[in-house]
This record gives structure tokens, sequence and C-alpha cells, in this order.
């Protein structure tokens, strides 16, 4: 039986999405250079780049080039071809960029925000970040991307309020407050989601498919990374380990955000960590400081045992500002690899994770957008 051929429309589209992504890669190439690093022959190409400076989706940058031969013409994405914003919503205010899609971060704003702030001063400051980005881009904002230190419900992107939670924001609806600067999808999900997926892409756990990464910050969280997967749950809120029970300081079982009550080590009136009472009371070499890394380990030894047991990684991250410090991370990781069934501990690498995933995840969307933009028919 013999195989339909592609047809000319098919043809063409995968032509201009190879050239679009070229460019994407490099910035800027002349037809000659789109050849040769896509293998799409020169007339085709030249082809493709008329149809996609037609569609107003690439433009002669005014450069040529130089030297013997005939002079070629520079192409780069149009100025106009819009960008994707990616945003930040946590105890330290929201913070929001704007990506292009060459991965350029072209404007960023930060707004002050409390810790329980509440659906609608989160929503205002959200607003106002944007709107303080927005002037920097040239075309629309074709998508959105957006970390949240609240839970995510994987359904409906609405942040969700769990009891006892750190951070309270309540029954915020991202998408519906970017409704109207942002023209396409909004994609929403929790920060620790996010800081597994950048160590996945460039950190530690590059190259490692099933991994854990576990943030010890002012919150607790997890996420679960399985066949380079990050597992979301049923309601999107796998990995709140708050309240898993383990180890507390006298050996008693306890849930798992109680043992930094027991340790005099949360915020007044709050469940969040104060992470500077708990470095100065764990750092250095006295009797008092071993005993609190010592109870600190036993607890985290508690989680992280759990987690293999049910998630079976290759290796399991540490992040968050207090996770990562290296004395305390030694400490957990020494305490750990003496259960029965430990895996190797590695400290987070990765500079402002949560960012960073996000901002790696919109500019995959971005491009994508851009690639996926209706062209006009061509003419007969």
């Amino acid at each position: 039986m013999s195989l339909a051929k592609p047809s000319l429309e098919m043809l063409r589209t995968l032509t201009d999405e190879n050239v679009l992504r070229a460019l994407m890669e490099e910035g800027r190439l002349t037809r000659a250079e789109i050849a040769a690093r896509t293998g799409i022959s020169k007339p085709t190409v030249s082809d493709s780049v008329r149809r996609l400076s037609e569609a107003g989706l690439l433009a002669d940058t005014g450069e040529r080039t130089t030297g013997r031969g005939r002079v070629g013409t520079y192409y780069s994405l149009a100025a106009d071809t819009g960008a994707a914003l990616v945003a930040s919503i946590s105890p330290d205010g929201v913070v929001a960029e704007t990506v292009d899609a060459f991965g350029t971060t072209t404007a960023r704003a930060e707004v002050g925000l409390g810790r329980a702030p509440g659906p609608h001063a989160t929503a205002q400051a959200l607003t106002e970040a944007v709107a303080l980005v927005r002037p920097r881009v040239h075309g629309p904002l074709r998508t959105a991307v957006i970390s949240a230190a609240d839970p995510v419900d994987r359904a409906t992107g609405r942040l969700v309020h769990l009891p006892d939670a750190p951070f309270l924001v309540g029954d915020l609806d991202p998408a519906a407050v970017l409704a109207g600067p942002v023209d396409g999808a909004v994609l929403v999900d929790n920060d620790i989601n996010w800081a597994a997926r950048a160590e996945h892409a460039t950190g530690r756990a590059l190259g490692v498919d099933d991994f854990v990464y576990v943030h010890l910050g002012e919150g607790l969280g997890c996420a679960v990374v399985t066949d380079a997967e990050v597992r979301r749950g049923h309601h999107g809120l796998a990995g709140e380990i708050a309240h898993l029970y383990t180890a507390g300081p006298r050996g008693r079982a306890m849930p798992f955000i109680e043992v930094f009550a027991e340790l005099g080590l949360r915020r007044t009136a709050s469940t969040a960590i104060d992470v500077d009472a708990l470095l100065g009371a764990a750092l250095g070499d006295s009797a008092t400081a071993r005993r609190t890394r010592g109870a600190l380990a036993r607890a985290v030894g508690g989680v992280l045992a759990a987690a293999v047991a049910l998630a079976d990684p290759q290796l399991i991250v540490l992040g968050g500002l207090w996770g990562a410090e290296p004395g305390i991370a030694e400490a957990i990781r020494e305490h750990f690899a003496e259960l029965p069934r430990s895996v190797p501990v590695a400290a987070a690498q990765v500079a402002e994770p949560t960012l960073a995933g996000a901002r790696a995840r919109a500019v995959e969307e971005l491009r994508t957008a851009i690639i996926t933009t209706p062209r006009p028919e061509p003419s007969a």
C-alpha cells in the first residue's frame, strides 16, 4: 500500500517552522545561512522567508554581509511579534518579566506584597507589575506563565487556600486577572514545581529524569519528577509535605511543620518558618547548634524517606533559603545516608529557580504561538 504524499500546505508549514526556529535560536541569519542550518534548499528557504515577511513575522534587519561574493541580507523576527509574560507571586511580592522569543528578558518590575494579602490585593499587585513592564513590549503579550507560592488547582489554574499555609492569598484566578493584557493562554503552577523544572533543565538534576525536589524555606514544599515530568496529582496538590508525619525533636511523631514550632523557629502568629532564627540556631559548633541541626536532619530525613518509599527517585535535590545552606544540607545528607533506603542528596544550584523554570516554559509557549500564527493564503 502506497503512503499518501504530504500536501503542499503541510510542506510549507513545516518549512516555515524550521525557518522560524532557526532564527529564534540564532537571532539573525541570511537565507543562505538558514539553508545551511536547516538542510532546506535555498529556493525553498527564499519562498518561506517571503511568506513569513508578508505575514509580518520576519523583517529585513538592514544589515548585509561583507566580503567577497554576493551580498546577503540578514533577517530576524519582526520587532512586533510580541513577548511572553512571566510572573512570580510570593511573600516577597510580585515579580513580572517580559521575555522575547530569543529567551531575552526585556523588562522586569517588582511590587511589594504582604504575607497574607488576600486575593484582591494580590490581583492589584499583579496588575500593577504587568502595567510596569507592558510598555516595553512591541506587539502583543501572546502568553503568560505564572509561578505562585500557594498550591494551584490543576484544572482551573486558581490558587488554593490550604489550612495553616504560611502565604495566604486565597482563591485568586491569575488567568482572569490577566485576561486584558495577555492575548493567549495563561499557565499557572506552584513555585516548587517550576523550581524543579529549572533544576532538571540546567541544575543539579540535569540528565536525571526521576528525582524529588524538596524546598526548605519559609514554607515547605516538594516536587516529584518521574520520567522527566512533574507529577502534580489529581487536584494539583501533590508535594504538600507540611503535614506529613516525621520525627520531632524528642523522637515524638508529629507533622513536619510542627517540628519548627517545637524548636521555636516559626514566625509569631504564623506557620511560616523564621529562616533567620533557624540559621542563627543551627549554624556553628556550639552544642545547641549541633542539637538543632540534628533535630532538623531527623525531621527532614523522615520526609525524604517517605519520598523515596513512594516515588523511588534517583536523586533528591534540596532547595530553599535554608535547605541548600551547606552546613544544614550536609547534616541532612549524613543522617539520610544512614537510613535503609537512601539515595544521593544534592543542594540546588539554579538562581531564582521558580522564575527560571517559568521563564523557560514561557519562551517555549511564545515560540509555539509565533509559529502557529495564522498566515495569509498563498496567492494563486
